[in-house]
Formats: C-alpha cells, structure tokens, sequence
C-alpha cells in the first residue's frame, strides 16, 4: 500500500506535472513546425520524438502517484 502524500508533496507533483505538460505540448508544436517545413532534419524530429515519448511515461507515472488507489 503506497503510503498518504503530504500537501507539499501533492503540490510539488502537481506542478512538476504541469511542466512536463507544458514541455510534451511545446515538443509537440515543435515537430509539427519542423515537419511543416518540408524539408527537416529527419534525426532531430526522432529526437523530438523521443524525448516527447519519455516525458509522456514521466506525466503517467506523476498522474499515477496522484491518483489514489481505489480498492473495487
């Protein structure tokens, strides 16, 4: 059973969470200009991918810890 996170701790989830969603949507808008552009570095925008992918596994594992387990 994980253990009650105190309110400082929910507060610095939550705004650790909101950062990261501000980053995924910033990487996002990102590729999409690169790729608007037609001729792009295909490395980079894999790169851009990348790290768009791991910041998505990082916000589930916060979204995760916020969530309270719920016994059904």
């Amino acid at each position: 059973m994980a253990k009650e996170l105190s309110d400082e701790e929910r507060g610095l989830l939550e705004a650790e969470l909101q950062r990261l969603e501000i980053e995924h949507r910033d990487l996002d808008a990102a590729i999409a200009a690169l790729e608007a552009l037609g001729s792009f570095d295909q490395l980079q925008v894999q790169r851009l991918k990348k790290r768009k992918l791991q910041l998505k596994d990082r916000l589930i594992v916060l979204s995760d810890r916020l969530t309270p387990d719920i016994i059904a």
